[in-house]
């Protein structure tokens, strides 16, 4: 083999020195022109120093720039055109400041992740700025209120990683693209008050983003396109032209926020928005809707507007319309509920000067005129209810479909005309003395009388042989239709095969196949998420295919009788193994489409297999088998603390003491400081409460369900995502923004220590109006200790030290729940908490179980084989 003689090696790395030094500078040059820019520079910018050193720049180990943050330091200066050599920058944070002038191009810049230039007075971008930003995942632009009238970028589409773009107040125009179903991963798209034009793009069908904010942006239409956008939690799409009906949001079901005042929607409100299972806030004034006043919960806030806002319900109550009402609004359904019947039709009276409607002295509708109104649509079944109708006139418009045999059972029916629509199908056999009109309709086919019978059934004959003659001609016929359904239906099963394994194959994406295993009849996989530590992974081999047969033996099979929590998409048991130690087993079964019972399977594994504290439960081993995921923990024999709080009386306890419930508000801080700060990935709970909190028989508490966990990178960092948690202890900042910090777990940390003082539930819609909503009710009585000691858990054994240490507690939760997201970390919780009760000391290392959390499942695996030939077991 041939070596590099030294001299062409030496040259080689000085050419490296010499490129990098070059690539440097260009970093170096691009720096000094920034800082040439400002008049008054920055502070730590200083030309005589390293630029690498100066404040809030970022270079990496070559000296390249990775990261700029100017935000908030109102500083003033044209960006420089060189900004685009820095070609290793991923963060550029120049927001809430006074740039001016062009905006650079930033395209191909490949390793750009997060941009923000909002709030800023730039005057204009030019086309192909943001080309080429392959990674790129938050983009602001909003609030830049001097650009010149722009498009939307159309170049953006080639940011695949993108999740959120804020757009609003940019000046943008023209039409939204319609390629949004290319980004997997959007969640948030804010383009309101812009000027396009257009409708609302198709792509957004099926989109994953989750909070739209498209409020007065020009925009016209209909919406029909977010009934298929299941992700959404907020939707704004007020202050714009839309039209047509509202669509059936069924699917929806994340929507907590939904704004469609001030557009020209029309027709009824359908009730699936009334059902929106987490609907907070919805508003509906300013349109031209009709029909019944809709009902909403009592605890959504709702603005319907009435007949003082343009909305048209029939009734000012809540009631049902007139029943010839109700007929004519399905009418109008029929053809999308036009604007000009909205117009006209309002009130609970249809005789009362309805547009198109005329009635007799009884007050009964008799004829329908919509004659040359331009209407599309079909002619609506319901007309036949409409039972003194007399004559009915749909004429020269744009209806389609087949006129509704329903007709004809309208006994008082003279005249109906139909002439000049594209309506199709069989005409209906009304009554001789009905004048009915259909001329110009080219599709529309008349029902001719049978042929005439000859003696002898010759006619028959004769059709027959011209299909091949007789009964031969039929079964060669008959055989041709068999097989070409045959044929039909094997495609479609191929079709709906393919798409099924293509469905599965990418919602499992996320879990990398580790081996395949035969037990029995059925397949069994054992899966590792990416990630998971090398000691770890002993928890999920060496089974051999009975790792489930095991759980199965040693939960009873999922008995009943060992239930011991049900969760949304999971039911917890209780294990036993052979020597008596107790294990819980999380047990999912969930389908194909069951997407958070995968999700939070996931979640799960992916926090507890990189975190281990004495104060969150302890994840043993997971496995899926077929549609079944099993994860096991470490077994909590005190049940969880909304049991003793609030069931303790039923369930047997006694009532929780007070040192026994700062010492569990101790240990959940303590868990939760660790996922925030002190682990080596910082991680966001979303969902504490007091029956994620599970006790020992020691009765200190463990931090448990970790479903909804979301990765900070940082303890700092903030993200955009669906709202999750319990309605009770979502901080109000999330609820709105669904913007996910630290500081919504500080928020639920909060409420249950108000829950621990007053033994009360953070909602109770049992109790009066005014106390149902804990966190309101208590915050009124913070500041007053005659109201605190009033509101203390009578169970409580009340002395001054106890007492004492409640108002601090009293003052702590107040401090947790504050309305704005200012509030104190969880090591301040910490810190408040220790001094309060006895330094805990251990009595090992992982904390008190009876499990051997440095024995693996194996392990475990193995003595349950050896004794299970010696022991009585229940069987699969």
């Amino acid at each position: 083999m041939e070596t590099i003689p030294k001299t062409t090696t030496t040259l080689l790395i000085l050419f490296f020195f010499i490129l990098l030094s070059q690539i440097s500078a260009d970093d170096k040059s691009a720096m000094n022109d920034f800082l040439k820019a400002f008049t008054t520079p920055p502070f730590g910018w200083d030309s005589s120093t390293d630029f690498c050193t100066w404040k809030n720049v970022n270079c990496d180990f070559n000296k390249r720039v990775t990261s700029i943050n100017l935000a908030n330091q109102g500083l003033s200066a044209r960006l420089p055109h060189s900004l685009n050599t820095l070609s290793q920058l991923t963060t550029l944070y120049l927001q809430q400041n006074h740039f001016s002038g062009s905006l650079p191009s930033l395209a191909n810049l490949s390793c750009l992740q997060n941009v923000f230039l909002n709030n800023n007075n730039f005057t204009s971008i030019m086309p192909g700025t943001f080309s080429g930003l392959t990674s790129l995942q938050f983009l602001s632009l909003s609030l830049n209120e001097d650009l010149s009238p722009w498009p939307f970028p159309s170049e953006i589409k080639d940011s695949f990683s993108l999740v959120s773009f804020y757009g609003y107040n940019a000046k943008m125009e023209g039409m939204i693209p319609d390629f949004f179903g290319d980004f997997p991963g959007l969640q948030n798209l804010r383009l309101s008050y812009n000027s396009f034009s257009g409708s609302l793009p198709a792509s957004f069908d099926g989109s994953s983003i989750q909070s739209l904010w498209l409020n007065d942006a020009g925009l016209s239409g209909s919406i029909d396109v977010v009934s298929d956008m299941t992700q959404l939690t907020q939707v704004w799409l007020h202050g714009n032209k839309f039209t047509g009906p509202i669509p059936d949001l069924s699917n929806c079901t994340e929507i907590f926020d939904l704004q469609l005042r001030d557009n020209q929607f029309t027709g009824i409100v359908p009730s699936s928005i009334v059902s929106l299972p987490k609907l907070q806030n919805v508003t509906l004034q300013n349109n031209k809707l009709q029909g019944s006043l809709p009902k909403f919960p009592d605890n959504v806030s709702v603005n319907l507007g009435n007949s003082s806002n343009t909305n048209s319900y029939c009734r000012d109550d809540f009631g049902a319309c007139d029943p010839q009402v109700n007929v004519l609004l399905e009418v109008s359904g029929a053809l999308g509920y036009p604007i000009k019947l909205a117009d006209s039709w309002k009130g609970n009276d249809a005789c009362n000067q309805w547009s198109f409607v005329n009635c007799d002295s009884n007050k009964k509708v008799i004829t329908v005129n919509f004659a040359k109104q331009g209407f599309s649509g079909t002619i609506s079944p319901a007309f036949a209810n409409l039972t003194s109708l007399i004559n009915l006139f749909l004429n020269d418009n744009n209806l389609t479909g087949t006129i509704p045999d329903s007709l004809i059972t309208l006994s008082k029916l003279r005249t109906i005309n139909v002439t000049s629509n594209n309506l199709s199908g069989i005409l209906p056999k009304f009554r001789p003395e009905v004048n009915f009109l259909t001329e110009g309709n080219k599709n529309i086919r008349k029902v001719l009388p049978p042929p005439a019978s000859c003696p002898g059934g010759s006619n028959s004959s004769e059709s027959e042989s011209k299909l091949g003659g007789g009964s031969n001609g039929s079964s060669v016929l008959g055989g041709m239709v068999t097989g070409l359904v045959i044929a039909a239906l094997f495609i479609f099963v191929v079709v709906m095969v393919v798409s099924y394994k293509c469905y599965m194959k990418k919602r499992h994406r996320k879990l990398e196949k580790v081996q395949n295993h035969e037990s029995g009849n059925e397949m069994v996989e054992t899966n590792v998420i990416g990630g998971v530590p090398s000691e770890l992974q002993s928890l999920i081999t060496g089974y051999h295919g009975n790792f489930p047969v095991f759980l199965r033996q040693v939960t009873n099979n999922f008995s009943e009788n060992n239930i011991l929590g049900r969760g949304g998409s999971a039911i917890v048991y209780k294990g036993e193994l052979h020597d008596g130690t107790k294990i819980a087993v999380k047990r999912m079964v969930s389908n194909e489409m069951d997407t958070k019972g995968i999700k939070a399977f996931e979640s799960e594994i992916g926090v507890l297999t990189n975190v281990r504290h004495r104060h969150l439960v302890a994840l043993l081993g997971f496995c899926v088998n077929g549609n079944e995921r099993l994860l096991v923990f470490e077994y909590m024999p005190q049940g969880h603390l909304g049991q003793h709080l609030f069931e303790w009386q039923k369930l047997g306890y006694s009532p929780l003491t007070w040192k026994q419930r700062v010492s569990i508000a101790l240990d959940v801080a303590r868990g939760v400081e660790y996922l925030h700060s002190l682990a080596q990935s910082s991680f966001i709970h979303r969902d504490l409460k007091p029956s994620n909190i599970l006790l020992g028989d020691d009765m200190r508490g463990k931090v448990a369900d970790f479903g909804l966990v979301k990765n900070a990178p940082d303890g700092k960092y903030s993200m955009q995502s669906r709202v999750a948690g319990t309605f009770g202890y979502v901080a109000p900042e999330y609820a709105v923004t669904g913007r996910v910090t630290t500081k919504i777990d500080v928020y639920a940390f909060g409420i249950i220590l108000m829950e621990l003082i007053t033994g009360r539930k953070a909602i109770d819609h049992t109790l009066p109006e005014d106390r149902s909503i804990l966190e309101t009710w208590f915050r009124g009585i913070l500041g007053n200790k005659d109201n605190i000691r009033k509101a203390i858990d009578a169970n409580l054994d009340l002395d001054d030290e106890t007492f004492e240490s409640i108002c601090r507690v009293a003052e702590l939760a107040g401090n947790c729940t504050a309305p704005e997201p200012h509030r104190p970390d969880m090591g301040h919780a910490v810190r408040v908490l220790g001094p309060l009760i006895e330094q805990w000391k251990p009595s090992s290392q992982e904390g008190d179980t009876d499990i051997d959390l440095n024995t693996s499942l194996p392990q475990v695996l193995q003595r349950w084989q050896a004794n299970a030939s010696t022991s009585t077991t229940n069987s699969d």
